[in-house]
């Protein structure tokens, strides 16, 4: 098969693909304006893969060759299994390595202790993804009711973007959202074969502007320390410190504590917001 050949079977190949991939599932409205085509269409191909409308057309109209890691991102947004996969970059001329499969994170006990015991500081532990793997009664009172949310969106990101009363509560949420946006980044590099890191960030750039164009702007920045302001409905404006502390047992959890300088207002806030969640689950319990 010549080159030419190469190219247009790839053309059909992701064309065919992508007609059997549901906008549901990118997370994009099947309702409104009729859509002339089954699936999704190039310009969204393209926005999910983080590269232009023309270029996407180029390369399935034959007239551009795709590098491998653009393939490699072709391949999350459109789905493709293993074997899927092998073809297209077969059909591209590249080699393909087979992506490794991640397994569960899931908190150690002692970790978890850990939490439980810091009863006037918030502490959550995240992973890949900035996922929300585990949280103190305290950070369900700074910041959300975790145990509410669905464990697929219990995503620190997803909520910063996407939960109004989490969005609310930061006093500066555009340059803590593009912190955000450049940890996700950051991450993203770490795990360039995450399918669900994809589908997070293809969700996001369909869901919000900001996102898309923070997303866009290719800004990295690792998770350390900190500090943001917060205007709570029950303790009041707490401006904090945060640290993130790397977990021996897997590098990909870090547990995020933060606190308040003693003697200040924000330290007082957080104890009295510790004396209101307790007094909160005494109620609970009662009723």
């Amino acid at each position: 098969m010549s080159s030419d050949d190469h190219a247009n079977e790839l053309g059909e190949f992701l064309k065919a693909r992508r007609s059997e991939v549901s906008p549901r599932t990118v997370g994009l409205p099947e309702t409104g304006a009729k859509r002339r085509v089954k699936g999704l269409r190039r310009e969204e191909v393209a926005l999910l893969a983080s590269i232009s409308p023309d270029y996407y057309t180029r390369i399935e109209q034959g007239r551009r060759q795709a590098s491998a890691p653009v393939l490699d991102v072709l391949a999350r947004v459109l789905h493709l299994d293993d074997d899927e996969r092998e073809y297209l970059f077969e059909l591209a001329g590249k080699d393909a390595e087979r992506p490794r499969r991640q397994s569960a994170q899931k908190v150690s006990p002692q970790l978890v202790r850990v939490l439980n015991e810091l009863t006037t500081s918030p502490a959550l532990v995240l992973g890949r993804r900035m996922d929300i793997l585990a949280w103190n009664r305290m950070a369900s009172a700074l910041l959300v009711d975790f145990a509410a949310i669905p464990e697929k969106k219990r995503n620190y990101v997803w909520l910063m973007f996407s939960d109004p009363a989490f969005r609310n509560l930061h006093v500066e949420w555009e340059a803590m959202a593009r912190t955000a946006v450049a940890m996700l980044r950051m991450e993203a590099g770490r795990n360039p074969h995450d399918q669900r890191m994809a589908a997070l960030v293809g969700e996001l750039s369909m869901k919000d502007e900001d996102f898309r164009s923070w997303w866009g702007d290719h800004r990295v920045t690792a998770r350390e320390r900190g500090s943001k302001t917060l205007r709570h409905p029950v303790a009041g404006e707490l401006t904090l410190d945060w640290d993130a502390l790397t977990c021996t047992s897997d590098p990909e959890q870090q547990l995020i504590v933060w606190t308040a300088e003693p003697g200040t207002a924000a330290h007082d806030g957080l104890r009295f917001l510790s004396s209101w969640a307790a007094s909160e689950d005494r109620s609970a319990v009662d009723h």
